[in-house]
């Protein structure tokens, strides 16, 4: 598929991710993008940036209503299924949570069969696996939940659903779909609700406020993290390739401890406090392991993306952004 020209719908388009995505469908020269919000866990600042591109249009909707997903798919190309509750938020409201990641991607198939829509690219999560044995860890690894906190289970069973829905409307009604898994995501407009994103933040936030970061356990506690421009380049190499019915990890292929991501937080800030070890606390966490191996040789041979964006160049990136809010 063509991106200059296209015509693309981002549901939970004033989102971290969504906004990255708007940005480089506009770069590409996309004829029109639509922002599906209802606001709930986005905000229009998000996306305040693109307000005067008159190619980009913000509109309120719930992909829990397929009324609205009826008229906003109208002669659309293809659609970036973004819009869902992260693990923190659906453990907090299970009701809400489950019927938007559930019944609310179901209408959005259901809408772009409807519509005649020719691809969907849905953000899926390495949450699918659950703890992951030894790795490499590639798209065909068994999925392992029991070890997980009851809400991130529920959260990684409703992105293997949404993965589900890929294959099956793929199959049966010809609507092109593709999965993509993501590690870690993190980056400029980083918001308060990713599990383990979150940790970078709020250990951000205690430097800058003269608190020593803290450290779970011995650090040596690992997570894939990878920049959000990264995702969402990777959302529009999906979306302009011939490729259906495939899921794919977008991750940077590098486990990295957070021991050295505090290291890294306190050389870019240039502070001098020095990290205080805690224990793991009673948190909502999807992984607490030592040992992580996300391979990236699908994506890498299907669609060509690779990472381009460092842990401290992005944690750079992060920062200037956050310094330029205060």
């Amino acid at each position: 598929m063509n991106i200059g020209g296209g015509r693309f719908v981002i549901t939970g388009g004033a989102s971290l991710i969504g906004s990255h995505v708007a940005d480089q469908l506009v770069a590409q020269g996309a004829r029109e993008v639509i922002l599906l919000d209802n606001f709930a866990l986005g905000t229009p600042e998000t996306v305040a940036h693109l307000a005067k591109d008159a190619r980009v249009k913000l509109v309120r909707g719930d992909i829990l209503r397929i009324n609205e997903l009826y008229d906003v798919l109208a002669g659309v190309d293809g659609v970036f299924a973004i819009a869902g509750f992260l693990t923190l938020p659906l453990t907090q409201n299970p009701p809400l949570g489950l019927a938007v990641n559930v019944d609310g991607q179901v209408n959005v198939f259901e809408a772009c069969r409807y519509r005649g829509v020719k691809k969907v690219v849905f953000s899926s999560s390495v949450a699918v696996y659950g703890e992951p044995g030894p790795g490499p860890v590639a798209e065909d690894a068994p999925n392992n939940l029991a070890p997980f906190q009851p809400g991130a289970s529920l959260y990684a069973c409703t992105k293997l659903i949404g993965e589900a829905l890929c294959r099956l409307y793929h199959a049966k009604h010809g609507v092109g779909a593709v999965a993509l898994r993501y590690s870690t995501v993190y980056g400029e407009r980083q918001h308060y609700r990713g599990v383990n994103a979150l940790y970078i933040v709020e250990n951000y936030d205690r430097i800058m406020r003269g608190e020593r970061p803290t450290v779970p356990g011995d650090g040596s506690e690992v997570h894939d993290y990878i920049h959000v421009a990264d995702v969402a380049r990777a959302n529009v190499m999906a979306m302009a390739s011939d490729v259906s019915g495939e899921a794919f990890n977008v991750v940077s292929g590098v486990a990295s401890t957070v021991k050295h991501l505090v290291e890294l937080l306190l050389r870019i800030t240039g502070s001098k406090l020095e990290p205080e070890h805690v224990s793991g606390g009673a948190g909502v966490r999807s992984s607490t392991g030592s040992r992580l191996d996300f391979s990236r040789a699908k994506i890498e041979k299907h669609l060509g993306w690779r990472p381009e964006i460092g842990l401290e160049e992005g944690l750079r990136r992060l920062i200037a952004w956050r310094r330029h809010q205060a």
